[in-house]
């Protein structure tokens, strides 16, 4: 009997993607702060994270550290009164293309942070590239101090990206029981977005894929990128009305979810 599936890649193999966006930047000046609000509009997930941090991440007080920080990119959202560290794995520059000055970089699975001394962790879109989800945290709930909180992001309707170290989706429910696992209390799970946000994020994919395009051939480079500029004002609606239903309730399909955690006082066992 023919196997229905031969003749399609073996996606194991791939160690690249087609397309990918340009890294974030740490936005320090009024450039680059522009240009990462219209990124912010265009990209919705990232848009997406920056709305859920901006109403949390003000009111937070202490000791913070950020991990998996990248290039830092939510860092001008704490109060400039907190004591920041960010850090990243040491292949954070071969692996997602991010090296910070005032980032730590450490190796292995334990991190640089003393026990019990973090009263806040921000943790962005990193869950999902983690092999090992539970060790990681594991080690959330070391660096915290009692009643200590976190806020981490993950994507749900996202493509694979940063092939081949993107790991998982998480559900709220396999959320809730991984994170009631590592010790945490009053875990709440919000989404980012929902059926309409979807459906515009994937039209916005398909053509910022053409506009950005690095197919093989030069001389047919051009080809792709015609059609996604003559698609170009869809691309300025579906954002427009993207942007949009992110201000109305989350759904069952989303671009991702949002997570708030404390730390227990004792793991489940």
């Amino acid at each position: 009997m023919q196997n229905p599936v031969r003749g399609r890649q073996n996606l194991i193999y791939r160690t690249t993607e087609n397309w990918r966006p340009p890294v974030f930047t740490k936005g320090e000046n009024r450039l680059q702060k522009i240009k990462a609000a219209v990124r912010r509009y265009f990209d919705l997930q990232a848009g997406s994270v920056w709305n859920d941090l901006a109403a949390e991440l003000p009111k937070v007080k202490g000791t913070i550290l950020d991990v998996g920080c990248g290039a830092q990119p939510y860092r001008s959202l704490l109060p400039r009164d907190c004591k920041y560290t960010g850090i990243d794995t040491i292949d954070a520059k071969s692996k997602f293309g991010y090296e910070i000055p005032d980032t730590i970089y450490f190796s292995g699975n334990t991190w640089p942070v003393e026990t019990e001394s973090v009263d806040f962790i921000l943790c962005t879109e990193t869950l999902e590239h983690i092999l090992e989800p539970s060790v990681f945290l594991n080690e959330m709930y070391r660096c915290l101090r009692p009643q200590g909180r976190i806020i981490l992001t993950v994507p749900f309707a996202a493509r694979w990206h940063f092939v081949p170290y993107d790991y998982w989706r998480f559900t709220p429910s396999s959320l809730n029981h991984l994170l009631e696992k590592a010790g945490f209390v009053d875990i709440e799970v919000y989404a980012r977005g929902n059926e309409v946000t979807v459906a515009c994020y994937k039209g916005m994919a398909l053509i910022l894929s053409l506009l950005f395009s690095q197919p093989p051939n030069k001389v047919l480079v051009w080809v792709p990128r015609t059609i996604g500029i003559i698609t170009g004002p869809v691309l300025l609606i579906l954002a427009a009305i993207a942007n949009i239903s992110l201000r109305m309730g989350g759904g069952e399909d989303c671009l991702g979810y949002t997570v708030l955690g404390v730390r227990g006082h004792q793991k489940t066992v």
